[in-house]
């Protein structure tokens, strides 16, 4: 005759426990904040129904948070004024209602191009972080790049299935900003791989935002001898709003005011 061994009784968690075993099941925030959230419930007298309501809603925010942090660096949109601060009666020229219905992020979701064009110190970066900025915030993953860093970045004896990679990264954002194209010179391979990451996003994986100082007749000044120029701005241009910005740099504006008050100080 076979003698049954009663089970061993499972043992209660003491507090510390409980807090680790809810970080082992991905509760984290809660066990990092327990003898609070603890405290706060018995306070309120929260039945068990609405204490699981309250964990739930507590760790869906700190999710949405971890995420929006986590999309935040990837973006590395490094320092930038907000649209407030934007003195939209600076320049002579600039469509206002086609930027501000950009912020709606309709762009986004039809996939379509914008393209900021303008000389230097108009705002055209500003609004460009902005924008990254703003699709971040509503769920969007997306990428802040100089032109110079994006090919810099794909320059060099890399493989092919390094450079594969490389452009698939920048095809994967919902949005793409390549910043300050025109500032510098490069050669036909250059605007090769540019063509390339445009290629790879084109009508398929994204918009971009694009800001140049050149009309696109000039690109050629800066890709000298690039045959993959005229194929480039056609799907760069194919599904896009194309805006132009016209008049004087503001940071000039702000370098002479400071100077003025500078000068003002010393006398």
């Amino acid at each position: 005759m076979s003698l049954r061994q009663s089970p061993r009784p499972i043992p209660t968690p003491t507090a510390s426990d409980l807090a680790q075993v809810l970080a082992d099941v991905g509760l984290g925030s809660i066990a990092a904040d327990l003898d609070d959230f603890l405290a706060r419930a018995i306070k309120a007298k929260l039945s068990p129904r609405q204490i699981l309501e309250e964990i739930g809603r507590l760790e869906a925010d700190a999710r949405r948070q971890r995420s929006l942090e986590l999309r935040l660096e990837r973006a590395r949109l490094g320092r930038f004024k907000p649209m407030a601060d934007y003195d939209w009666r600076w320049p002579k020229k600039i469509e206002r209602d086609l930027i501000e219905r950009a912020f709606t992020l309709d762009f986004v979701k039809e996939g379509r191009n914008l393209i900021l064009l303008g000389t230097n110190g108009l705002g055209k970066t500003m609004i460009a972080r902005n924008l990254a900025f703003t699709a971040v915030q509503a769920g969007y993953s997306a990428l802040f790049t100089t032109a110079a860093e994006l090919i810099e970045n794909l320059q060099g004896d890399l493989s092919r299935q390094t450079l594969r990679r490389k452009i698939t990264r920048y095809a994967s954002f919902a949005l793409l900003c390549i910043d300050e194209v025109g500032y510098l010179a490069y050669d036909a391979h250059a605007a090769d791989l540019l063509y390339k990451v445009v290629d790879r996003r084109y009508e398929k994986n994204g918009p971009i935002v694009l800001t140049t100082n050149l009309a696109f007749r000039d690109w050629n000044t800066v890709f000298p001898n690039a045959t993959s120029i005229a194929t480039l701005l056609d799907k760069l241009t194919h599904h896009a709003d194309v805006t132009l910005i016209e008049g004087d740099s503001f940071r000039k504006h702000e370098s002479k005011q400071e100077a003025e008050r500078r000068r003002r100080q010393r006398t």
